[in-house]
């Protein structure tokens, strides 16, 4: 079943069940998955539709994170609601040994040796770990492997 088949029969279900803010979170995802494609012209795949998730969690993150800063918890919890409905479409994550690995293989295999190979390690990086780590956390442990 493609993502945005579940994601469709999951608007279904929480239609169904009456949960009013899994229905808007989900309603959410699939009003972006459809404005990229017509945006775009093309019709997403799975590994599209894992970005366009990760990016809306990404999002919530950086508002919960300026909404806490600005003294608005009420604010930062329903950010932070949604992204506990988002995650569970995402793949399973890497734990960190695993990722760890993947970025030490990946910067001996691109030859780089400091910070001027980050955007090519982060190139090859990007579609390997999509939807399996944060690209954040990746770039953070790139950064200090190569700058170590």
């Amino acid at each position: 079943m493609s993502l945005k088949t579940q994601l469709n029969d999951d608007v279904k279900q929480a239609m169904r069940s009456g949960e009013k803010e899994r229905l808007k979170t989900l309603r959410m995802v699939t009003a972006a998955i459809k404005q990229r494609e017509i945006d775009e012209r093309i019709e997403l795949d799975d590994a599209q539709v894992l970005a366009v998730i990760e990016k809306m969690i990404k999002q919530r993150r950086e508002s919960a994170e300026q909404y806490r800063e600005g003294s608005r918890p009420e604010l930062a919890e329903s950010e932070e609601a949604e992204i506990a409905i988002l995650e569970p479409y995402l793949p399973e994550q890497l734990p960190e040994h695993e990722l760890v690995e993947i970025i030490d293989k990946t910067i001996a295999e691109a030859d780089a040796t400091d910070m001027s190979g980050m955007g090519q390690v982060m190139g090859l990086l990007k579609p390997r770990l999509q939807g399996r780590a944060d690209m954040a956390e990746v770039s953070r442990l790139v950064r200090s492997r190569l700058a170590g």
